[in-house]
């Protein structure tokens, strides 16, 4: 228990002097005030922060409040200031009535952590009010027969303080025949009796006028006075004697009114007994609306409504009176019985709204106070919660619970919870009541996005033009709002040596992929990527996919001739003796296309030919055969155009031209094609390089005798000076060393091999020939080539012979 105390002084001079003493003890999670009652609002109690070893900013931080049972709040926080201040002003009569021990208590609540603390304010009594007699005046009648000591029980004054400020004593003037005895005892504190000390004589005087004064012990002190007359009666000498000096009586809580709960009764040694009458005697409002007495037969009935939570037991002094004045007094104690008519009240003292899935078990969800105003069993309670539920409840104080988590939380499987609690209380029939929180589950950052397929196949087209989409990429998060916030990014790379962010990008948000550039298939035939899917939490989760993009190929490439080979301005002729019989192999046209599929499947076709009934185009391997014999008529010079054509969409081609010559022996063909002032359309430039050949060596051989004809001359004249200069020694012929025996050769010999194909054609050096020497000959050699076999269309290059021209000189 925390102690904190402070002292307070009100005064009366004109106003009220009280001391104020703050105890403290040391209490877990208590702690004690006392002040007084009737203090001005905004007073201030006691600094709770300080007496509790807080922090006043952690009355903020943890939004500090108060939380009272009562619907009344008398006591408020100021958090600034970590004061506890008077809200409402506090009237310990109204609040405690004759109870000298009065309180109020009270939580202050803490959140971020939750903490509860019970604080408990004594309320002292201050003497604020006067004693109040119940009647302005008394009226007594006695008999004159009353011996002395005679006693005459008065009314006695009220005051609601308590303690030295209530009642203290009375005092009574005149005081010749009557004096008073005061004595304490029964429920309303002291008694008072007039005492009779001389006797009365009603024929000397047959009214006494008494003034009654009642003063209690405040200071200043407080008084009442009340006025008795006193009517003096002939001969009644026997005063009314109760049954019992007491009477037992219980009535059950809301018991129906006009039931009678108890009956008192007095005999009185006179004759006339029987008129003797009954009274409440110092009677308060509270008995007055619930009970009445039937002033004939004694009888106390119920008039109204009896609640054992408002008052549990009623203590009703009554009177009993003669016709002679003569009276008694007995006291009448009812014993309420407490029926279960009060259902359970669940107070919600905090509750967070919203727990974290990552919470671990034990996490206070909510403070709960629970109360019954009935009693003894009716009073126990059981508080539950639904079965099957990550929560449980776990009392703390008395009459005080947590609601508290019992296992891991799954936001993703159960996003909000409806927790129910309910309350019941032992009474027979058992009354409940229930709660409902809905508590929200927040999210954390507890899965990584996944993506919709393990690996994702794309195809783009070549050629395609920048910032093509390519496809679109999707990954889920199963978390919430910024933990679900997805982001697509390119894993580092390089393709072919240049950065992935050359070829490709993608939108971070929407995950689509775009090409940067335009793909070449005949390049590039495919590639893989990986893209990282992130999500926004903090730390962020990520995963990976790999994008597997394939070039689709487009027929962007025409076919490309490989044989027969084309060159500028020459002849390439292919030989067809007359002889052949049908079906004769002419040559084969071997076409290949960097394209593939079917933009890569080629057709042959005979597009234009000098007789086209001789010649046939295969289809689809290239070659040219006859179709006929051929004959005597058929031209020797044969041009033939073939257009091989790709089956594309559309469709690309190239086209080549083959001459064609039949005849039986080269020099036939060779005269034919070599003619070009006659048929420029088969010329070609062999007789040109032949004729440049020919010059170019005539003009070295020219220069070369020239040349050794300058250096004889030259050695011819050094070596005459040597003789002159030198005419003793003896003579030693010179002879250059490049030459044999001093001879010089006037004639080289060169060879050249000119074909139908110019790039085919060779001039070499041969051995040297004797000096005015020049032999001719003609040559007709066969050279085999072979092409190697492609690719795509997998056709095998037949070895074909042609034609060679070989000249010597």
């Amino acid at each position: 228990m925390v102690t904190g105390g402070k002292g307070w002084v009100y005064g009366w001079l004109f106003h009220t002097v009280c001391a104020l003493s703050l105890l403290a003890a040391e209490v877990t999670g208590q702690i004690r005030y006392s002040i007084p009652e009737e203090m001005s609002v905004g007073s201030i109690v006691g600094n709770i922060a300080s007496d509790l070893g807080l922090e006043p900013k952690r009355l903020i931080s943890g939004k500090a409040r108060v939380f009272t049972e009562e619907s009344s709040e008398y006591i408020g926080l100021d958090k600034e200031n970590g004061h506890l201040i008077i809200k409402s002003k506090i009237d310990r009569e109204e609040l405690c009535g004759e109870i000298s021990a009065c309180s109020i208590s009270f939580n202050v609540i803490l959140d971020n952590p939750m903490e509860l603390y019970r604080v408990t304010v004594d309320i002292q009594d201050i003497n604020d009010n006067s004693p109040v007699f119940p009647q302005s005046k008394i009226e007594l009648e006695i008999s004159e027969l009353a011996v002395p000591s005679a006693r005459f029980v008065l009314e006695s004054a009220i005051d609601p303080d308590v303690g030295v400020n209530t009642l203290q004593k009375y005092t009574l003037h005149p005081t010749d025949h009557f004096k008073l005895n005061i004595h304490s005892g029964g429920v309303l504190g002291k008694n008072v009796e007039l005492i009779l000390h001389s006797p009365l004589d009603r024929e000397n005087k047959e009214h006494h006028n008494l003034i009654l004064t009642s003063f209690d012990g405040g200071k200043p002190q407080r008084s009442a006075t009340v006025q008795i007359n006193i009517v003096v009666l002939d001969a009644n000498d026997n005063a009314p004697v109760f049954s019992q000096s007491s009477y037992k009586a219980s009535a059950v809580e809301n018991v129906a009114k006009g039931t009678v709960v108890a009956t008192v009764s007095a005999t009185d040694a006179d004759e006339s007994s029987h008129n003797i009458q009954y009274y409440f005697e110092h009677l308060t409002n509270t008995v007055k609306s619930l009970f009445s007495m039937d002033q004939d037969s004694g009888e106390l009935k119920v008039i109204g409504d009896i609640d054992y939570e408002k008052h549990k037991q009623f203590t009703i002094n009554v009177k009993a009176k003669d016709h002679g004045g003569l009276t008694d007094s007995s006291d009448i104690i009812i014993d309420v019985i407490d029926i279960n008519d009060n259902t359970p009240k669940i107070n919600i003292m905090s509750f967070s709204g919203a727990v974290s899935e990552d919470a671990a078990p034990g996490t206070v969800i909510a403070m709960l106070n629970v109360q019954d105003q009935d009693s003894g069993d009716n009073s126990k309670i059981i508080c539950s919660i639904d079965l099957n539920s990550p929560f449980k409840i776990v009392p703390s104080l008395t009459n005080h619970y947590n609601l508290v988590t019992d296992s891991e939380l799954d936001r993703e499987q159960i996003v909000e919870y409806n927790i129910t609690i309910t309350a019941v209380d032992g009474g027979n029939p058992p009354l409940s009541s229930k709660e409902i929180l809905k508590l929200k589950i927040s999210d954390v950052n507890d899965h990584a996005p996944q993506f919709q397929q393990e690996s994702y196949n794309a195809f783009i087209d070549e050629n395609n033009s920048p910032s093509t989409t390519i496809l679109s990429v999707k990954a889920e998060d199963i978390d919430w709002g910024q933990n679900a916030k997805i982001s697509y990014f390119l894993i580092d790379g390089d393709l072919n040596g240049s950065p992935l962010t050359s070829y490709i990008s993608i939108n971070s948000e929407t995950g689509v992929i775009y090409a940067e550039k335009s793909f070449d298939y005949e390049q590039m035939k495919s590639f893989k990527i990986k893209v990282k899917a992130q999500d926004g939490g903090s730390p962020p989760l990520s995963n990976n996919v790999t994008l597997n993009i394939f070039i689709q190929d487009q027929n962007d490439n025409a076919p490309q001739i490989l044989y027969p080979v084309q060159t500028g301005g020459s002849v390439v002729a292919e030989i067809v003796p007359r002889s052949a019989d049908v079906g004769y192999l002419v040559t084969k046209v071997v076409a290949v296309d960097v394209d593939s599929g079917q933009n890569a499947w080629l057709s042959y076709k005979l597009q234009k030919a000098t007789d086209r009934a001789l010649f046939e185009v295969g289809l689809q391997n290239g070659e040219i055969r006859t179709v006929r014999q051929v004959t005597d008529k058929d031209a020797v010079k044969q041009k033939l155009t073939v257009v091989v054509e790709d089956n594309g969409q559309p469709s690309r081609s190239a086209v080549v031209t083959i001459n064609v010559a039949v005849a039986d022996n080269f020099p036939e063909m060779l005269s034919e094609f070599t003619d070009s002032t006659h048929d420029k359309e088969y010329n070609n430039d062999l007789t040109f390089y032949i004729i440049l050949a020919l010059a170019v060596v005539s003009l070295l051989f020219i220069v070369s005798i020239i040349a050794i004809i300058s250096v004889k001359i030259y050695r011819w004249r050094q070596n005459k000076l040597f003789y002159k200069s030198g005419a003793n020694l003896p003579v030693i012929p010179y002879y250059p060393p490049v030459y044999a025996d001093g001879t010089l050769q006037q004639v080289y010999n060169y060879e050249m091999c000119g074909t139908t194909d110019s790039r085919m054609s060779d001039v070499k050096f041969v051995r040297p020939y004797s000096q005015n020497t020049l032999v001719s000959q003609s040559c007709l050699g066969t050279v085999q080539r072979e092409k190697q076999e492609q690719e795509n269309n997998d056709m095998t290059l037949e070895v074909r012979p042609y034609s060679v021209l070989c000249l010597k000189i």
